[in-house]
């Protein structure tokens, strides 16, 4: 789908890519009210001033939202510090994934631990991979690596996870 000047290509591009802008911001945020900050910034960025700009929308998207995330966790961490200094405590952080209904609350959460112990080049390729399904040619674009590199961080993040995640063996 195209964006366009026309308000209602812009409506329709963003219900059917703003979920899963979302889901890629949660990889980068502490939390889902901070994920849809950002997408929102993101969003509103692209829209006044790289709408006009050559590429792949998606990608200038993503791009968008990681720096947006990359520039609120500089906020968050400054915010932080003073925090410390001033004897403040940290909130906990919220998971990535919503539960669903019937869903294994357990099992969610050893991949959101599993997900968070990667490091976070493996784990931003695999989430951009995963849930943008985006190629590693245009994941190495938004990241600026290489393809062959990206395509390695996912790899990786996928053999750590196997690992991570394997079922007990009980006997």
């Amino acid at each position: 789908m195209e964006v366009t000047g026309d308000i209602t290509s812009w409506k329709a591009w963003f219900g059917a890519y703003g979920p899963k802008l979302l889901l890629c911001a949660r990889q980068w945020t502490r939390s889902l009210a901070d994920a849809e900050d950002v997408v929102q910034e993101a969003f509103v960025r692209y829209w006044r001033h790289q709408r006009q700009l050559p590429g792949d929308p998606q990608a200038l998207l993503i791009t968008s939202v990681r720096r947006a995330a990359l520039d609120l966790a500089r906020r968050e961490t400054r915010r932080l510090a003073r925090e410390e200094k001033a004897n403040g405590g940290l909130e906990n952080c919220d998971g990535i994934f919503e539960p669903l209904p019937g869903d294994g609350d357990e099992r969610r959460k050893e991949i959101e631990v599993a997900l968070h112990a990667l490091p976070a080049e493996q784990r931003e390729v695999l989430v951009l991979k995963i849930w943008q399904e985006l190629t590693f040619e245009q994941i190495g674009e938004t990241l600026d690596i290489s393809p062959h590199t990206a395509a390695s961080r996912y790899r990786y993040a996928l053999a750590a996870l196997r690992k991570e995640l394997a079922p007990l063996s009980y006997g």
